[in-house]
């Protein structure tokens, strides 16, 4: 019986399923592509044997320091470090973040046998600073062990990876925030609807976000985490995304007509994941999960990259009191002839997460700097990223996020030529609210087949850490990373001595004149919105916003 062979830590009587000896016996492919079919479709999930067979494999695959702790040294620590007390009466190592071992069905040997491979894992693994998953991933993998040390030999192997293109657990709060950061903004471009009602239920958004990994480990059901685990040992941490994208869908989907209370959002959304059993099956979720279509492995690594160093460019490397991120927009001392607060926090809240760190700077007005494109041009420069704001006479309020500096318009004289990045995007507050992303964010089939593959395959880890070495990443979403079917899929911004332009093809999302005066708006490729205001308009006020520093500059 399997639970004879791997069950002794199981209190089988709390399994959901307590046939776990049923479906195939054996897995007989090696090859990955179709281990990530088998993985996906659930193949061992139904045979508890069969499924510690195949992440015993799996984990063994992964390449690792060359001296990584064995079951061997687990049995030589174990007794000297829990002691005569046992690990019961210790508290968990710090990495743990006060964050207990996820009951999963283990009986209570199994309780206390995670509590002493913490707390080994913590003296094996000095390095190890903020992992407040580990407790859940450590329960999981006990189902599947024979004994503690074998679960604690998979364990290290798992946090000993050395493939810098193979992530699997954030082990440093600097590696687990930037994640948070990049799950918003994933959140921010592939679930606005859900991130609408966060936004409007909390105060602080990055701090509802924060909690992401703990939904997956530690909320979920046991059997819906070891279905997802199935697939982040074939796939990797872009699994992990997925199915946090896919909950807050379901979470959307089910609450959204619904009274929630405001600020208690953090909570509805992990009690929300606790009862997934009574939303979804598993299979549904993973379905769901995989029906996103996400950036590629090396883009989303990009933008981990591009917010770590934002993090680290503010001292935030060490777990601290969190800044209220929503409140970077202070209604005393906010000013503008444009926009109240409420509105700019609005437009905070669809702005990257690595700049909502920032409080809004305005650097031009023509209230005060006057109508005229070069001084536009000579205080906007040395900024980046800028929001551009436009208000018009009969008061229709429009306007931009705009990911590049306006210097680098000089790269081609006065010739009028595209440039900047798919974060760029467009808007419009008033009369109504509505925001128009790049047009491959929302049709991912744009990008050729060709380059779709290509985005399926791991990043290249010398390509990755040459980037990472320079002071400037390559940017985050730049065209050049898509093989695009034309070039109007990526006209963002251009300028010259006559005009600005904002989107192009077919048409321009926003072209003001060089009096900053008259313009006009009208649907284009790049970001296949519609008319931001009336088609032709006389602008009353234009201001363009920058980043502070830091929220206490």
């Amino acid at each position: 019986m399997a639970k004879d062979e791997y069950g002794q830590f199981v209190d089988w009587d709390k399994m959901v399923s307590k046939n776990q000896d049923s479906g195939p016996k054996e897995v007989s492919c090696t090859d990955m592509k179709e281990l990530k079919q088998f993985a996906r479709q659930g193949y061992w999930a139904k045979n508890h044997s069969l499924r510690a067979k195949v992440y015993h494999k799996l984990i063994k695959r992964i390449p690792c320091r060359t001296v990584t702790p064995d079951a061997a040294v687990y049995w030589d620590i174990v007794g000297p470090i829990v002691g005569v007390k046992g690990s019961r009466l210790q508290p968990l190592p710090e990495f743990a973040d006060g964050n207990q071992v996820p009951n999963y069905c283990l009986n209570s040997v199994g309780i206390t046998a995670v509590r002493n491979i913490l707390m080994c894992i913590a003296n094996q693994f000095p390095d190890i600073s903020f992992c407040p998953v580990l407790p859940a991933v450590v329960a999981l993998l006990l189902h599947y062990s024979k004994d503690e040390g074998q679960c604690f030999e998979l364990v290290c192997r798992i946090l000993a990876c050395n493939d810098p293109g193979r992530r699997l657990i954030d082990q440093t709060f600097l590696a687990y925030e930037s994640s948070c950061m990049t799950f918003g903004d994933l959140v921010n471009k592939y679930c606005p609807k859900a991130h609408k009602l966060i936004v409007s239920l909390s105060e602080d958004v990055l701090e509802v976000y924060s909690h992401w990994l703990q939904w997956i480990f530690g909320a979920l059901p046991f059997e819906y985490v070891a279905r997802v685990f199935d697939v982040l040992l074939v796939e990797g941490y872009k699994v992990l995304y997925r199915v946090a994208l896919a909950l807050l869908k379901f979470f959307h989907k089910v609450k959204i007509g619904e009274s929630l209370e405001p600020g208690n959002v953090k909570a509805e959304i992990q009690d929300f994941v606790q009862g997934m059993n009574k939303v979804v099956s598993s299979e549904k979720l993973l379905e769901k999960a995989f029906s996103i279509r996400l950036f590629s492995r090396k883009e989303i690594r990009l933008l981990q990259m591009a917010n770590e160093k934002a993090l680290q460019q503010k001292g935030i490397t060490v777990k601290q009191t969190r800044h209220n991120v929503q409140l970077a927009v202070h209604a005393e001392n906010f000013q503008s002839g444009i926009v109240t607060a409420k509105e700019m926090r609005e437009i905070w809240s669809w702005i990257p997460e690595r700049f909502a760190l920032s409080q809004p700077m305005q650097i031009f007005t023509t209230a005060e700097h006057g109508c005229s494109l070069t001084r536009f041009y000579t205080l906007c420069e040395g900024h980046e990223p800028t929001i551009l704001l436009i208000k018009t006479i009969t008061g229709e309020i429009c306007g931009a996020y705009l990911s590049t500096d306006w210097s680098e318009r000089k790269r081609y004289g006065n010739k009028l030529s595209f440039f900047g990045t798919g974060e760029c995007f467009v808007f419009r507050l008033k009369p109504e609210v509505d925001r128009y992303e790049w047009v491959v964010i929302r049709h991912p089939e744009l990008v050729s087949p060709n380059m779709e593959n290509m985005s399926e395959s791991p990043p290249v880890p010398s390509a990755i850490s040459q980037e990472a070495s320079l002071d400037r990443l390559s940017p985050f979403l730049a065209a050049r990373h898509f093989s695009l079917p034309t070039k109007t899929a990526s006209m963002f911004m251009a300028g010259n001595n006559e005009s600005i332009i904002i989107g192009g093809g077919d048409g321009n999302a926003l072209y003001i004149d060089a009096d900053l005066n008259h313009g006009r708006t009208s649907h284009c490729n790049t970001f296949n919105n519609q008319p931001l205001c009336s088609e032709t308009f006389q602008i009353s006020i234009l201001e363009v916003w920058g980043f502070k520093e830091s929220l206490n500059s």
